[in-house]
């Protein structure tokens, strides 16, 4: 490893007194601190604001008569809708202050919690795709998911499947990556060959099935909506697999983030090591085909790969190690996330699109403030 690489390594697997001892030293350092734990804050109360809406409508009371008992012994229903109402009233007053018509509705307090969650998961996994220099996978997998939703529009029309299509999305993007997986470690070509041959790959069985499909069934999904983005496109189910999926994504890396930390700096050591570098490997593409998903609802699938790398690219510019990109990553992905969407709504502009260009504006804005040469801003 280069001397930037060990300090960054070195900085990162210090000892819990040593971090404390810097944080309470260091003003940067406890910023950064108070902002991720604000960040988790919010994200704690969207995964919430999420759950109520769920709740509102007493899933599963139809079906199960005790689950509507239990509803009616603990008295939640009522507490539950009242909290949902006095939430839609604040969205009225912020309307009211901000001269909008769109804070009043469910769907976009959906989209909102959705695109924090976004905002936390996808530099998350990022800083380590950007590391490795696997950053062109979030663009491989957006494109995989893609297909993954035409499969949907015809599994749909051909049985009257009523699911979800984010989640036959899912599944084919999972199985995408675990072929990306699978052909890197079957081929001696460089790693991006097989990452680059899937890419245009899925987009074009996506594409042709899309195209058959228009002549064979009846498709009333907007297909630009899934390739752009839109606030209009987040479901209630989709923001429900998006919160489940974030805290699982959040608690798998905070789990193994030492395992993944040391293959992203030095594969062979960690296997000299014996560590299961191939579990690892398969389970940071799985995690990316995850998040690229339940991304792609706001950012679209062709700019959902921007939210994987520019936040961790612009944290790169003024992060002194690894843990501290990725602090700065998923704060700048935050600042990307709410200044998009207010960018967006105040000029009914798309949210993908939106997004993408506040978090290059500050890449660019990282650039100017670095006071690194451009070899060490890399790692």
């Amino acid at each position: 490893m280069s001397q930037p690489e060990d300090t960054a390594v070195d900085h990162d697997v210090s000892n819990t007194g040593g971090s404390a001892h810097v944080a309470s030293s260091d003003p940067v350092r406890t910023l950064e601190l108070v902002g991720i734990g604000l960040v988790g804050v919010l994200a704690a109360v969207m995964v919430g604001f999420i759950a109520l809406d769920w709740l509102r409508l007493y899933p599963y009371a139809d079906s199960y008569p005790f689950v509507e008992s239990l509803y009616s012994a603990t008295r939640i229903d009522p507490i539950i809708g009242r909290l949902f109402d006095q939430l839609m009233i604040v969205g009225m007053w912020m309307d009211y202050y901000l001269g909008t018509n769109v804070f009043k509705h469910p769907f976009m307090w959906r989209s909102i919690a959705t695109g924090v969650l976004i905002g936390v998961v996808a530099p998350l996994v990022g800083t380590y795709l950007v590391h490795r220099q696997m950053a062109l996978i979030g663009e491989t997998l957006a494109h995989t998911a893609f297909a993954g939703v035409a499969v949907g529009i015809l599994v749909t029309g051909f049985t009257g499947f009523g699911g979800s299509l984010l989640f036959v999305a899912l599944i084919v993007s999972v199985i995408g990556a675990l072929a990306v997986q699978w052909l890197t470690e079957q081929t001696s070509t460089f790693g991006d060959v097989p990452i680059a041959i899937m890419l245009s790959g899925s987009f074009a069985v996506g594409t042709l099935l899309i195209s058959w499909a228009r002549g064979t069934v009846a498709v009333t999904i907007d297909i630009e909506s899934f390739l752009f983005g839109t606030l209009a496109v987040v479901t209630p189910g989709g923001a429900r697999m998006m919160a489940v999926l974030s805290v699982a994504v959040v608690a798998i890396v905070a789990f193994t983030y030492k395992q993944l930390l040391f293959i992203t700096f030095d594969e062979q050591a960690a296997r000299v090591a014996q560590l299961n570098v191939r579990w690892y490997n398969t389970l940071l593409v799985v995690m990316t085909a995850v998040v690229v998903v339940g991304a792609m609802q706001v950012l679209g699938v062709i700019l959902v790969a921007g939210m994987l790398v520019i936040p961790v690219a612009a944290a790169s510019q003024i992060a002194r190690s690894f843990r501290e990109t990725l602090y700065l990553s998923i704060l700048i992905g935050q600042v990307s996330v709410l200044g998009g969407f207010a960018f967006a709504i105040s000029q009914s502009l798309p949210s993908g699109g939106s997004i993408i260009v506040v978090a290059i504006a500050i890449y660019l804005l990282a650039i100017a403030l670095s006071d690194r040469s451009p070899a060490l801003s890399m790692h």
